[in-house]
This record gives structure tokens, sequence and C-alpha cells, in this order.
């Protein structure tokens, strides 16, 4: 998930001492060594086992996002060796950026701090412990600074050395993709869809791991993140399905898989995926009372994810409950003092899944939210769906009334100061404005003006930042498919549900309306091959779906 954009919220509660060599936590407990976490091994100097137990533990938790937990172990391993290097190596390297999250000031002392007294100790180790050492070195500054492309550039060039002098560590040539993927942070196709000169390299050291080790915990997840944005998200298929047992208590790296099965029409998986995602984040987070970036981002990300699997599935009940525990972790304080970063995408998503699903009175009863900037783009979804719920129910004209009350909060000002790299207010606004300006045309009678609208809103969600549940979780082609379809163009109704399932294969709505645009053009063999591919995917829902829910 790209979620380096949200990590900004989040900088004044994730700062830290420069360094310690106890090995205290949030909760001044000792660093456990947590059980289901796997057994990658990478030796390092120390006549400790216990110390190369947390050493372990650290790298792997730093594969798997937690950064702090890692940065905590790493501690843990200097406790029973203080002279153990590539622990302060670790440090430094959890301490540093990643796709999901820049550095601070406080990352950036801690790093360096930590990095120095590797330095000092590297005289101890072994030669490419050494190496490791000296890349992490060209990585570093004593003074921070917020634009750290040529330090980013310069250790990615110096991991590329580090491999070519041990092809065979495998550790080494993971750390080298994801330091090239630093570079770009989910930037790693061009706008038709082929990889970045940076993506192919890092490609091809992922695939090395793979072949050698298809258990790597790094190269699993990276890999993923590299494919899930590409026009063959399949490829990453085979590390999904591995990580999801591969390291059971690291709930992350659980949830990674649905970013492939959600891609490929794998819903079920995607759910299941989620649901260990959650049960472990939760334990982790209550039992070691954590509190910062890891349970303020990752935690709810697998909420929200949930709900996405089970909407898809077309289960509305099971929807609609996700939806409201998604939405209720924007106010509730299961983080810690922080609230979840992403919670104006969450509150709005009950009136979202009753819309998708035809509940019209219900989306009617929703309390309006307060008038407050920070309620902005709540009010915006909340005229959406009602505008909605008017125009499937045939009063055209409060409909009209919502999208006017609508377009008065998109053309405010305030909208636009609401842009930041965590939600893209504008571009996702636009997508609403313009799907209910087609289905209130649609609602008066004017055809031509529905589908242009609708085509509008295709437009703007296609122009939207990837991220995964998409800013647009609701796709618009179906609702532009179902106004053709019933304006008599059952061939540009086909085709637009074919592009909506090549987007999101599998999915029921674009499996309907397909059959149904099949069957207007008397295509009946391929339309009853279509309606067994549509029984398939809707075995588990509990609605009769109906296209004027579209």
């Amino acid at each position: 998930m790209p979620i380096s954009v949200m990590a900004l919220a989040l900088m004044p509660l994730i700062a830290g001492p420069a360094l310690a060599d106890d090995v205290s936590g949030v909760d001044g407990a000792p660093a456990p060594l947590f059980r289901g976490m796997g057994n990658h091994h990478h030796a390092v100097t120390t006549k400790s086992r216990t110390a190369q137990r947390y050493f372990d533990q650290g790298l792997t938790l730093c594969y798997g996002f937690n950064h702090p937990e890692a940065i905590r172990s790493f501690r843990g391993a200097l406790h029973h060796d203080p002279q153990c290097a590539m622990a302060y190596w670790g440090i430094a390297y959890a301490s540093g950026p990643h796709v999901n999250r820049p550095m601070t000031r406080e990352d950036n002392d801690r790093a360096w701090a930590a990095i120095q007294r590797a330095l000092a100790l590297k005289a101890h180790v072994t030669p490419k412990e050494r190496a490791f050492i000296d890349a992490m070195a060209t990585r570093y500054q004593a003074e921070f600074k917020e634009d750290r492309a040529d330090l980013d550039k310069a250790f990615a060039d110096a991991m590329r050395e580090l491999v070519k002098q041990y092809p065979d560590d495998l550790d080494a040539q993971t750390i080298f993709a994801e330091a090239l993927m630093d570079t770009m942070p989910w930037d790693y196709w061009l706008k038709d869809r082929t990889p970045r000169p940076e993506t192919k390299e890092a490609f091809a050291a992922l695939q090395f791991v793979l072949k050698r080790n298809p258990d790597h915990p790094g190269a699993t997840h990276y890999f993923i993140h590299a494919v899930e944005a590409g026009p063959n998200p399949e490829w990453g298929l085979p590390s999904a399905d591995r990580l999801l047992e591969l390291v059971p208590q690291a709930g992350h790296l659980v949830h990674m898989p649905s970013h492939i099965y959600m891609r490929v029409g794998q819903y079920d998986d995607a759910e299941i995926a989620n649901r260990r995602a959650v049960k472990a984040d939760r334990s982790y987070v209550q039992s070691c009372a954590a509190q910062g970036f890891y349970p303020g981002v990752y935690y709810p990300h697998n909420e929200h994810f949930l709900w996405f699997a089970t909407f898809f599935q077309g289960r509305s009940a099971d929807a609609l409950a996700s939806a409201r525990k998604t939405a209720q972790i924007a106010v509730d304080n299961f983080c810690g003092p922080n609230k979840a970063v992403e919670g104006p995408r969450f509150r709005h998503l009950p009136w979202l899944t009753q819309a998708r699903f035809g509940k019209w009175d219900d989306v009617l009863k929703a309390p309006q939210p307060p008038s407050t900037n920070d309620f902005l783009i709540d009010r915006v979804m909340w005229h959406f769906v009602r505008g909605l719920a008017c125009a499937a129910k045939g009063n055209a004209e409060a409909a009209a009334r919502e999208h006017d009350a609508l377009k008065r909060l998109v053309e405010r000002g305030e909208t636009v100061k609401l842009d930041d790299p965590a939600f893209p207010t504008t571009g996702v606004l636009a997508v609403a404005n313009h799907w209910l300006a087609g289905k209130v045309a649609e609602a008066k009678g004017d055809t031509a003006a529905a589908i242009d609208h609708l085509r509008k809103a295709v437009e703007a969600e296609d122009a939207l930042p990837y991220m995964e549940p998409p800013y647009w979780p609701v796709p618009v082609r179906p609702a532009l498919g179902a106004v053709l379809l019933k304006a008599g163009k059952a061939s540009e109704a086909e085709e637009v549900f074919r592009k909506d399932l090549q987007e999101w294969p599998r999915n029921g709505w674009g499996l309907l309306g397909l059959e149904q645009s099949l069957r207007a053009q008397g295509k009946a063999d391929s339309a009853e091959i279509v309606r067994r591919e549509f029984e398939a995917a809707w075995k588990r829902a509990d609605v009769k779906l109906d296209l004027a829910w579209f």
C-alpha cells in the first residue's frame, strides 16, 4: 500500500530517542522474542545465540515494515552483545526511509548515531559485514535534510556494488531491490504501464532471490509491491500464496497477499488474509502497547481491506459490518493517542456500502455530518449517496438538490486546501460530482448528458493515483455501462463492462453487466458462459444484484 503519503500526518507521533543501548520500548518492557515470526536467518558476528535471535527477528520485522519493533529487537541484540556491530547496522537500517514513510529528523539522528557505532566496531566483523556497514553509511549524513534523493541513490548504488561482490547473499539482493524501490516510492511503472529501468533492476534482484529461496520474507513482500500496480499482478501470486503462511504473527506480511488477490479477483482469499492480519495485529498492538506509525496505519489498513474484500463478494451484511468497524477506527483510540491517518477515507464507508447494495431507505436515514471543514469530505459523500438514493427512487428534483449542495461544497476553496499527500481530495470529489450529475441527468431523462457525465467520472477515477483500496473504492464503469445498456448501446456497454473486469476480475457488477450486454446483442452462448462466471463469483452474496443499483 502506498502509505508514504499518509506518514506525514503521523510524524509528530513517531519521534524517538536518537540512540539507546537499552532494550526498552514504549512500555519500558524488554524487547520480546515473538513466536510466529518465521525462521529467517542472517548470520552475524556474535557469540550470543540470543543476540543472533534478536537480530534475525529485527531483520524479519524490517521486512514486515514494523520498523519501531525491529529497532527494539536490534537493541535486544545489543543487550546480549554490546559489541554486535550488525545490531547497530540494523538500527540504522530500520530508522531509514522506506516506500511507505519518509524520515524524520529524529530518525536521521538515530540512524547516524547507530551507523557511527557500527563503523567503530567493524574491525571485529567479517569482510561481508563490513561491506554491509559501509553501504549503510552512504545512506545518512549527520545533518538532516528532507530531500534525500542523492542519499537514497547513493545507498542503492552502494548496495549494487555489494551484491556484485556477494551475489549469493539473498538479504543483500533483497535490500538492494528495496533501496532501488525507495528511490521511486510507488512509481515503478511508466504511464504506458511498462516498468522503469530501476524497476527492471529490482525485479531481477527479487526474482533471483525467489528462485533460490521462495520463502524469503522480504523478497516475497517487495515483489508483491513491485507488481501489484503493473499490468500483470498475477506474477505476484506465488509470493502471495507463500507469504500468507510464512510469518503468521507479522500482521502486515499476512495482509500483503490480499494486494495481489484483490487485483486478480480472488476476493475470498483476500478476506482470509485480512481476517488473519487483523487478529495478528490486534494481538500485537494490545500485548505490546504499541503506538505510532504501525498501529496507526497498518492495523486500520487491514480492516479497510477486509471491507473491500467482502464488498466485492456481494456480502452486503458483512461488508456493512466491516464498513462500520473501519469507520469507527477513525474516531477510536485503539491505536493510542493518535487516530487512524485515513479517517477521511473511512467515515463514509457505511453509506457508500448501503448505496452500492441499493439500500436506499437506509442511505436516507444517515445523519448529516458536522458542518466543520474537518468533515467536508463526509458532507460531500453524504450528499452524493443521498442523491443516488433520490435518483433511484425516481425523485429527480430531490436528487438535483443533493447534487447542487454537493457542487457548492466541491467548489469551495476549503476543498482544495484538503488536498494533501494522504488523500487527493479534489480528484476524489470530482468523481462524486460527475457520477451524481450523471444519475440526476438519467433521472430527468437526459441520457446523453448522463453518459457524458459518467464518462467524465470514469476519467476522473482513472486519473487518481494508485492506492489499495483505491481512493475511490466503488468502480464507476458499471454505472456507465448500465446507462449505455439502457440507452440501447449494448456494444458500447459491453466494452465498458469488459474494461471493468480487466481492472477488477471476476467482480459481480462487471459480470452481470457483461452478460446482459451480450444478451442484448443476441450473443446468447457467450452470455451463458458469463452467466455461469457470475454465479460462481456471487456464490457467497446475500443480495440479488440489480442493474438499477448501478
